[in-house]
């Protein structure tokens, strides 16, 4: 298995080079599509009637998935020079069925490594990370099929793929610490309720959880509007030097020789 070590900082330079001579504007599109996942994650949070309220989030969750898509399909454009409506972001609809049976095939194979540890399920979420990518190029191939691409795409990458996304923690601590402190007041509250019978409070700082929710998301909003793009593209820059080492993907070139890393031996785990 060939792979080579990748330049974290060239591409995260090259990204922002081709985000900047997008055709459709980056943030334009980071903000629809975060403002979209807002109101769907808000107008959730407003029902609360047994079933319904399991279904919507169902329905959310999916609307989630597509909107991903979407938005990879963009920055897929982005790196080819091709430009992409902002419709794109609706892609996704077109092989939905498959983009639904993927999510769970991945998140049941990533539930069952993690009961083993918590380090062999970093491992296969790291194994399976491309395959929605092989997916989103061509939607013609089946789920097993972009699960087995996958696994041997990331063979000598998993380590470099966690070490990006560690390169990216600081933005994504910015981007969720409204929630964070959010969610640990509510948490703090619903212990004193329980222990010491304590109401919780309507509001906080005058404001209703409806406003909060929206304010932290608002927030989410502004600060992916200076990494997300970036860090998609990056990512598909790392996945496309995967196909090209691996010699597995659409295009991809035949691989040349064999070799591992630390995280790929064979221990049964790749």
């Amino acid at each position: 298995m060939l792979f080579e070590h990748i330049d974290r900082k060239q591409c995260k330079w090259e990204a922002a080079e081709l985000l900047r001579e997008a055709q459709v504007s980056p943030k334009a599109m980071t903000a629809l599509y975060m403002a979209l996942l807002i109101l769907l994650n808000l107008f959730s949070s407003l029902v609360d009637t047994g079933f319904f309220s399991v279904f919507l989030s169902i329905l959310v969750s999916l609307m989630s998935t597509v909107l991903a898509a979407g938005f990879a399909l963009y920055c897929m454009a982005v790196r080819r020079g091709e430009r992409a409506e902002f419709l794109t972001l609706f892609d996704g609809f077109s092989f939905v069925g498959k983009l639904i049976l993927l999510s769970i095939v991945v998140d049941l194979f990533v539930f069952l490594w993690s009961l083993l540890f918590i380090v062999p399920g970093i491992i296969a979420a790291y194994r399976y990370s491309f395959a929605f990518y092989n997916l989103y190029e061509d939607p013609g191939i089946g789920v097993m099929e972009a699960l087995e691409m996958s696994k041997r795409q990331t063979l000598g990458y998993k380590a470099q793929l966690f070490t990006l996304d560690l390169s990216y923690i600081g933005w994504n601590l910015l981007a969720t610490l409204p929630s964070i402190l959010l969610i640990f007041q509510l948490n703090r509250d619903l212990t004193m309720l329980v222990l010491y019978g304590i109401s919780t409070p309507e509001t906080y700082f005058g404001l209703p959880i409806f406003a909060l929710n929206a304010i932290a998301g608002l927030w989410q909003l502004l600060v992916a509007l200076f990494y997300f793009p970036n860090y998609i593209c990056v990512q598909l820059n790392y996945f496309d030097i995967a196909k090209r080492t691996s010699g597995v993907g659409k295009d991809a070139a035949p691989a040349q020789s064999n070799s591992w890393d630390g995280w790929n031996a064979p221990d049964g785990l790749n």
